[in-house]
């Protein structure tokens, strides 16, 4: 088996074997990724690039926002506000191919995807740190 191969069957089962709350914080950490990705490629005037990384992050938004019970805590209505703002820049900003405006997201994201990476340090508050993520 080749290193590309042996690399995809890791992450097949990273996957497959991950905890609620470990998924979690992999969305987050990967939506900043593309975030990073969308930025260094509007900066170098790849479009396709953009438009692709910028695809995948609305993707992961979408999921999380589709995740979120927003009744399982007091701040979940205000978390669903986010992830929709979230959502509305992303599309805003692969249209117009606005860095400012996915450097702006990833600055809200950063602190979200802190906090819910402490949770799931937490001894068990990961299933609890899943119901609202």
């Amino acid at each position: 088996m080749n290193q590309a191969a042996l690399l995809a069957k890791f992450r097949r089962e990273s996957l497959a074997t991950a905890s609620p709350a470990q998924l979690l914080t992999m969305l987050y950490d990967r939506l900043l990724l593309d975030l990073d990705r969308a930025i260094a490629a509007i900066g170098s005037g790849d479009r396709a690039g953009a438009n692709e990384q910028l695809g995948h992050a609305q993707q992961i938004v979408h999921e999380l926002r589709c995740s979120l019970d927003v009744s399982a805590w007091d701040g979940g209505q205000q978390l669903l506000d986010i992830y929709n703002y979230l959502y509305s820049e992303l599309v805003t900003a692969n249209v117009g191919h606005d860095a400012a405006k996915v450097t702006a997201c990833r600055t809200l994201v950063t602190p979200l995807r802190d906090a819910w990476h402490q949770a799931a340090a937490m001894p068990g508050t990961g299933t609890a740190a899943v119901a609202v993520g």
